[in-house]
């Protein structure tokens, strides 16, 4: 059972605790709001890492990250409470993500789009993990490889579960960077942080609990790493009051996110929630009926199937929607175009529906307005 949140009217803050949430399944129409907001509100989510809280991690994250020196104190108390209470998840049919939603915006009904804007994205710790779990994984028949020794802050858990944990250090400049330590001579790869959400998304039009893992046409786990702050992402509204739902925090990903997860740890994330309707949502994505996504240089087309070649081409073909949609190019250019000036990137490889988001940059087009603007003149939709 969850309970309706009161907050100041325009601003609202939701922590993730066992009464708001859901582990491993995303919401279902029935499922009450845990928070209504109006169109245009701002929500911010301190959002929890399922690392470290899993079965296979011993569900007890002071201890799990005490053996890597982390006082109790550094270990966020809402992981604590989530992985303590008796919240359900069936490891076998569910996701690994602690889900926090579902949030209701007044007036938003199927037909509509949800557009989601990331205003920031905050570090709740300077410290997270990278795991490998058997099966699972780009190449989930080699790795984890049991005959692999584990050296430095890598260690395997008695399942086969091997869990590397990674910090956060910061440069004179405020620049933000992950170390992964390796071996035993102290050596360490140093990569830039880039935060976004792994799951933005609306709540499926379907009766039953669906897991997390899987992206969709409601989004969710979509591990799209550029819709990081300065973002908005595009939804199609399923159920009344649309009913988004975050979770998957990750510090930094590679795009592919080869070895099954990222630089999991959690964030405090701030979203405004708002409805385009009718012509102003046909306006926004030409006819696309999927996610999308825009940064303050891109466009982003994102393709989805459990086939890489397919969600390639799904992405493709989004992409020539909203430029003969929304741009008003013809398709024999629009071809052209992406096929001499866009970018194909392999969003993810291992959420079961695989992901390729195609870049379309927004420069190359001169004064088109951003999604959600109204158009001076509506380009004329072509099928």
């Amino acid at each position: 059972m969850t309970r309706q949140l009161a907050a100041p009217e325009g601003r609202h803050h939701l922590r993730t605790t066992p009464e708001n949430a859901r582990w491993g399944t995303l919401p279902t129409p029935g499922d009450r709001a845990v928070l209504t907001v109006r169109d245009g509100d701002t929500v911010t989510v301190d959002s929890v890492s399922h690392e470290g809280i899993l079965e296979d991690q011993g569900r007890d994250p002071v201890s799990f990250f005490g053996a890597y020196g982390v006082p109790e104190h550094a270990v966020p108390a809402d992981a604590r409470d989530i992985a303590a209470s008796g919240m359900p998840r069936d490891a076998e049919e569910h996701g690994p993500h602690v889900v926090t939603g579902p949030v209701a915006v007044t007036g938003a009904a199927p037909g509509d789009l949800l557009k989601v804007e990331v205003l920031s994205l905050h570090r709740r710790t300077d410290y997270g993990i990278v795991s490998s779990r058997h099966g699972r994984g780009a190449l989930p028949a080699a790795h984890p490889d049991p005959a692999h020794p584990c050296t430095g802050v890598t260690r395997r858990m008695p399942c086969g579960t091997v869990s590397t944990y990674t910090t956060v250090e910061v440069d004179s400049q405020g620049r933000e960077f992950g170390l992964l330590p390796y071996g035993d001579q102290g050596r360490r790869a140093r990569f830039p942080l880039r935060p976004f959400m792994g799951i933005m998304g609306v709540t499926p039009a379907h009766e039953t609990p669906l897991s997390t893992v899987p992206p969709g046409r409601h989004g969710g786990n979509l591990d799209v790493k550029v819709l990081d702050t300065g973002s908005a992402l595009y939804l199609p509204v399923q159920v009344e009051g649309a009913g988004f739902t975050t979770g998957d925090p990750h510090f930094a990903q590679g795009n592919g996110e080869v070895a099954l997860t990222a630089f999991e740890a959690p964030l405090r994330a701030t979203f405004r929630l708002s409805v385009l309707s009718g012509a102003a949502a046909r306006r926004a994505v030409g006819l696309i009926d999927t996610p999308f996504g825009e940064t303050g240089t891109h466009w982003v087309a994102i393709g989805l199937n459990e086939d890489l070649n397919q969600a390639m081409r799904d992405s493709v073909q989004v992409a020539l929607r909203f430029l003969t949609t929304r741009v008003g190019m013809d398709p024999a250019s629009a071809y052209a175009y992406l096929s001499a000036a866009a970018d194909l990137e392999v969003s993810q490889v291992v959420d079961q529906v695989q992901g390729v988001h195609c870049l379309i940059r927004k420069s190359d087009f001169g004064d088109v307005p951003s999604l959600g603007d109204e158009p001076a003149e509506a380009p004329e939709v072509r099928a």
